[in-house]
């Protein structure tokens, strides 16, 4: 049996279309047969006419042919637009842009193969039982999967979006930590040039500030570069949803515990820098008092 390139599915109901086309086509052939059966029991009735007489019969004949003829080309062309109708708005739903290649309508070599596509299965439904069961009606498109595919999507975007929003927040946040850093180093400059013969007092609390600052400076540069790479892992999650939804729900949830984990962290900061600000504030005691 010839093929058409097509699964079977598919080919079930190429088949389904082409007994409708080829029962349509029977019809029509029946009318005009229709035609010339009617011309002969009513016009040709005697044995002899002239040639205004026969070039009237014919003029009538070409009348009506044409105009059934006609009429079945018009009524075939809307029938394929309502199929394509039916075949577009599935798509449609599934968010997908079918193109048509109307070259291809005209290719002779494709053309020869579905003649001997259709030969082969009127061969073959010849053989088998005349009574062929109803073929179903196209089948409504199942919107559950496409609901939860929107959903999903939107939920990623929407975790996306807040994903972004925090790293911008840690983001201010570093710079803000980084600005204290140096506004404290320079504290630290000044107050050492102050200290003098104070300063061996003072050089356990200064370089127990800066480790404090370098370790607030570091645990800044570890949460953004893990922020970065799980905006990464979502985006790119976001991209083949489509394809693999229990998997990217799986991924979501495991990339919101260890969002949720690290941001619980965040803790840490604050407590840090009320330790700074009480520093800062012993500073600006102990350049009173040196003032003094």
């Amino acid at each position: 049996q010839a093929e058409l390139g097509v699964n079977e599915h598919h080919q079930k109901e190429v088949v389904s279309y082409m007994r409708f086309a080829r029962f349509k086509r029977g019809m029509c052939l029946k009318t005009v047969d229709s035609c010339f059966q009617d011309l002969k029991d009513s016009r040709l009735v005697e044995e002899t006419f002239t040639v205004d007489e026969v070039i009237d019969i014919l003029d009538g004949l070409q009348s009506v042919v044409h105009s059934e003829v006609e009429s079945e080309l018009i009524n075939t062309t809307y029938t394929n637009v309502l199929l394509l109708r039916q075949l577009f708005s599935q798509a449609e739903k599934w968010y997908l842009k079918l193109q048509t290649d109307v070259s291809d309508l005209e290719n002779r070599e494709l053309l020869d193969q579905v003649a001997e596509f259709e030969k082969s299965e009127y061969t073959s439904s010849n053989k088998k039982s005349t009574a062929d069961p109803i073929k179903p009606k196209l089948a409504p498109l199942n919107e559950s999967g496409s609901e939860l595919l929107n959903k999903t999507v939107a939920l990623l975007q929407e975790e996306n979006e807040k994903l972004k929003a925090r790293l911008r927040t840690i983001e201010t946040q570093a710079t803000a930590a980084l600005d204290e850093k140096s506004k404290l180093e320079k504290s630290l400059r000044d107050l050492q040039m102050i200290q003098g013969d104070q300063k061996n007092n003072t050089n356990q609390d200064i370089t127990e500030l800066e480790n404090k600052v370098a370790a607030l400076k570091s645990q800044f540069e570890k949460t953004l570069n893990d922020t970065t790479a799980n905006q990464k892992f979502l985006e790119e999650d976001l991209v083949t949803t489509k394809h693999d939804l229990l998997k990217v729900q799986d991924q979501l949830s495991t990339a919101e515990k260890e969002l949720e984990k690290k941001f619980q962290q965040t803790a840490a900061y604050r407590n840090m820098k009320e330790i700074l600000t009480k520093k800062n504030e012993q500073i600006k005691d102990l350049r009173r008092r040196l003032s003094k």
